[in-house]
């Protein structure tokens, strides 16, 4: 069984910019979340994340660049499909300052809308709940690690 939306909440203890930049850089997406990270950063511009250990190539359509506060796309649909409400996941970065932190809301929905088996559903939902947790402590970690002390 699944829920139509995985959500997760991340403080991080950098500057809300440096944050933006990890996140919709594809020379800094490489470094904690795919392998190989292309993204014409404007709303409808596509690109693509790859996952070589999952062997998994992911198209994505950027929806939404609102800096440094929201960013969001659609991914996962079927190669050579343009992304829609019925066929790709959207994913929301949601970024707020809090005293000299980041609060990083990533949300990933439209499970709901999208026409697939559930089984596929719950399978997607169980790999991505997963996924973002490892990938959110991976941002965080990154981000601790290499940018805070050039930041602040």
């Amino acid at each position: 069984m699944y829920t139509a939306t995985i959500e997760r909440e991340i403080r991080i203890d950098a500057p809300i910019d440096v944050v933006w930049d990890v996140i919709t850089n594809p020379k800094e997406i490489v470094k904690w979340f795919a392998d190989e990270a292309e993204i014409d950063l404007r709303p409808g511009g596509t690109g693509f994340l790859k996952f070589v250990e999952a062997g998994h190539l992911a198209p994505l359509e950027v929806v939404t660049v609102e800096p440094p506060h929201k960013f969001s796309y659609r991914w996962n649909q079927k190669k050579g499909e343009q992304a829609s409400d019925n066929n790709s996941m959207l994913v929301e970065f949601i970024l707020s300052e809090d005293n000299g932190t980041t609060i990083l809301h990533l949300v990933e929905g439209s499970l709901d809308a999208v026409a697939w088996s559930e089984d596929e559903k719950t399978e997607y939902f169980n790999d991505h709940t997963n996924g973002w947790t490892h990938f959110g402590d991976r941002l965080n970690a990154y981000i601790l690690a290499n940018k805070t002390s050039s930041a602040k």
